[in-house]
């Protein structure tokens, strides 16, 4: 079952954490350098991350970690998917493994758990880099009409589980793709192994129940206020929020500083692997300017005070 993580990550361990409510966790450690603890997005898994992590081996001891019952963690029957269980599960590997001076990052439902879980983690984390958060209205349906019909399919009554068993490549590529810029940009070998992860048993009732618990994942927007460590939230200016739902996330963190990247979808780490790396690497999480052969030395830093946006772009 790690046969596609182990042929992209070089020199990396595959570990597992138990959870206090059964089962365990899959995660990866790679490199070397203080803790950076990556979440992935919904419906995917650790390797959402595999273009930035070998990108980031040099200055951070990565982890990458399957949430529960995705990728392949373990699945738990009757487990719940809220955002309440999904941060105790984030609290839980972090302990576990006794992690301190701890870089949080995140992708979608990821970036919104490593917001949520930072006040109970308390000086264990050292900043938090959100990119994309899913804590808004529609959620994945915004991505497009597709969209829409397939996930609000999954997530109805009585028709709702026969929907998320079913495997059709091009639907779920097209789902996906809307949370890009550049469809091109998700690689087939990816979607294939998504798919292959789909088809364990249980898992479409992990993948409804995921598609289902938006609602946990906005309401846990309350938990913004207590954070006390530097934040930098990450948008790609084709994400699927609204201006109205990343100017809310900014007045609710207390101080977060705001970049923007340009032609860029939801899925940032899969199109724009490069500007995610150098956000994670800047010690201040201040991204450097895209870079070009005919901008060479791109050692200059954009900055932008908290509550400003930088952008970021081609």
């Amino acid at each position: 079952m790690n046969d596609y993580t182990e042929r992209w990550s070089r020199g990396g361990e595959i570990g597992h954490v138990e959870l206090s409510g059964g089962g365990r966790v899959r995660y990866l450690r790679v490199g070397s350098g203080p803790p950076l603890l990556l979440l992935h997005t919904v419906r995917t898994q650790l390797d959402h991350f595999q273009f930035v992590i070998p990108r980031i081996t040099d200055a951070f001891t990565v982890y990458a970690v399957d949430l529960p019952g995705m990728g392949w963690s373990d699945i738990v029957p009757g487990a719940s998917y809220e955002e309440s269980a999904l941060r105790a599960a984030v609290v839980r590997v972090v302990e576990d493994l006794d992690l301190s001076d701890l870089t949080l990052a995140g992708e979608s439902m990821g970036a919104t758990l490593s917001l949520s879980a930072s006040p109970e983690l308390g000086d264990r984390v050292r900043r938090i880099v959100a990119f994309n958060t899913y804590d808004f209205a529609d959620g994945i349906k915004r991505a497009n009409l597709l969209a829409r019909i397939a996930i609000g399919s999954i997530r109805a009554p009585v028709i709702g589980p026969i929907v998320a068993g079913l495997d059709n490549k091009q639907v779920f590529k097209g789902v996906l793709g809307g949370g890009l810029h550049d469809p091109s940009q998700l690689p087939d070998h990816y979607l294939d192994e998504l798919r292959r992860v789909g088809r364990r048993p249980g898992y479409p009732t992990v993948a409804r129940a995921i598609y289902r618990n938006l609602e946990s994942l906005i309401a846990a927007r309350e938990r913004y206020a207590r954070i006390n460590v530097p934040v930098t939230l990450v948008y790609g200016d084709e994400d699927w929020s609204r201006p109205s739902d990343r100017r809310a996330n900014i007045e609710s963190v207390p101080g977060a500083r705001e970049l923007v990247l340009r032609e860029t979808g939801h899925f940032a780490a899969l199109e724009r692997p490069d500007d995610v790396a150098r956000i994670l690497l800047s010690e201040d999480a201040v991204a450097l300017v895209d870079t070009q052969d005919a901008r060479g030395a791109i050692d200059s830093l954009l900055t932008s005070g908290p509550g400003s946006a930088t952008f970021v772009g081609r």
